[in-house]
């Protein structure tokens, strides 16, 4: 039996709970997964980013033509890429790992971990040992996963087809002269982007009308369009059979008829919380309709001394959110007479495909069933100087302030450099400023690209006493 202050399970976003704070507490910490250090550091943000910036320059020597740079691509090195990503990637992972053995007061567990009582765990490791695990307080930070529809998986093991998912398919051993994406969500387009921009021919297959159909009509309609023009779009489609000839080709039977060969699969359609198998009815701890823990806004579960933060709880699949929720809960385990509650105001989200894509806040429909009397301007890269010069025609940023208060509440970017681009919007959701005092409160570069939020922001109209804002001339 190893008996702990606190047990964490999952060494994601839940390692960072090991603070300064707690360092007289003694920690069991418990990983599951194949390899330490969860999903962002393996096979998520990090490793996907690493991708996307050589994506990036591949497409920029592509598209060079249009400014008057001719310049060819002979070929991206898939498996040079891979090697790099990874040859630093997995010892920063086995580093962690190594760290966290030989640390004091932490009892590092490799195996699965399920609840057997009140804050009691039972420990299948990955030797093949059970280990009892007793703590004072229990941490569930186990992530989340990514989902295989059920009638796709059965379909692709009678035809004897592996399903990659973003988990497997940037370990690749060589680069496919063809993909299928299924899906038509953040994932589907990152990687639709990588493999597209390193050679390969893509196909993406989505159920609805547009890709990424869960942000703002106007940013979704313009990545729909950007995206018809660079891959193989087939919206309103899903997959309804595969098989695979002789030769290895697969062959995607879609909903409307058509079909698809391809050499790899990408099944991109959804991440779930990996909440169930971990005997959450022993410890009475409660989950939502959708597999995420039910917790206050401190991180504390329906059972006393067990909280839970990241993907296995949080609305937002997202690192940043993660680390916070992280920090807050490291916080109230070492403080628990000043709870410190999770900060879900002006939670920021950038896709990174291509174009780029970032938001904040409230889509213009959200902020019209609120009630919100709503202002809009949408404003064109190609309209400030820097946009012009980059010869932009469909790069936009659209903000949406409540009129009455003068406040923002919603913020998007589609075009080069929107994920930093929105960071002012973020910042003003963050401080609550008026509109007016950010915008004309300080200096906007010219002609930096950062003039296409702030022309956004002077564009709207807000109410006269609260000081109208004019639109600025045009560069």
């Amino acid at each position: 039996m190893i008996d702990v202050d606190i047990a964490v399970i999952g060494s994601g976003s839940g390692n960072s709970l090991l603070t300064d704070d707690l360092a007289d507490r003694t920690f069991a910490m418990i990983e599951g997964g194949a390899v330490f250090g969860g999903t962002c550091l393996n096979v998520g943000c990090i490793p996907t980013k690493m991708y996307v910036h050589v994506a990036e320059v591949a497409t920029t020597v592509r598209e060079g033509g249009r400014l008057g740079v001719d310049a060819t691509l002979q070929r991206v090195r898939f498996t040079d890429v891979r090697d790099r990503v990874f040859g630093r990637i997995d010892p920063i992972a086995d580093a962690g790992e190594a760290y966290r053995r030989d640390g004091e007061g932490v009892e590092l567990v490799r195996g699965h971990a399920r609840f057997t009582g009140p804050r009691t765990l039972s420990v299948e490791t990955h030797d093949g040992r059970t280990q009892e695990v007793r703590a004072g307080q229990v941490v569930i930070a186990t992530g989340a996963h990514a989902v295989i529809p059920d009638d796709l998986g059965r379909s692709a093991e009678r035809a004897g087809i592996t399903l990659h998912t973003s988990d497997t398919v940037m370990r690749l051993p060589d680069l496919p002269d063809r993909m299928l994406v299924v899906g038509g969500g953040y994932i589907a387009a990152e990687m639709a982007h990588v493999f597209s921009a390193f050679g390969s021919e893509v196909v993406i297959a989505a159920r609805s009308d547009a890709l990424l159909r869960h942000l703002d009509e106007d940013i979704s309609r313009a990545f729909t369009s950007a995206a018809v023009e660079q891959w193989d779009v087939r919206t309103g489609a899903t997959v309804t059979d595969l098989a695979r000839d002789d030769e290895g080709t697969i062959t995607a039977t879609l909903s409307d008829g058509s079909t698809v060969e391809t050499d790899v699969v990408l099944v991109a359609t959804g991440r779930a919380p990996s909440t169930d198998d971990l005997g959450l009815e022993h410890a009475g701890v409660d989950l939502h309709d959708d597999g995420r823990v039910v917790v206050d806004e401190y991180g504390r579960t329906t059972a006393e001394g067990v909280w839970s933060l990241g993907d296995a709880s949080s609305p937002f699949q997202l690192k940043h959110v993660a680390n916070q929720e992280a920090r807050a809960v490291a916080h109230n385990l070492a403080h628990p007479e000043d709870l410190r509650a999770f900060d879900h105001a002006a939670v920021p989200a950038a896709v990174f495909t291509h174009p780029q894509i970032a938001s904040v806040g409230l889509t213009q429909a959200e902020a019209v069933e609120q009630g919100i009397d709503v202002t809009v301007k949408v404003q064109a890269y190609g309209d400030t100087a820097y946009g012009w010069a980059m010869e932009d025609t469909s790069s936009l940023c659209k903000v949406i302030a409540d009129r009455r208060t003068g406040h923002l509440v919603g913020g998007h970017l589609i075009g080069p450099q929107a994920s930093t681009l929105i960071q002012p919007l973020i910042q003003m959701m963050a401080f609550d400023q008026p509109v007016a005092d950010m915008v004309r409160g300080q200096y906007w570069i010219h002609p930096a690209l950062t003039e296409v939020v702030e022309n956004a922001l002077l564009g709207l109209e807000l109410n006269p006493a609260e000081d109208v804002l004019e639109s600025p001339p045009a560069a």
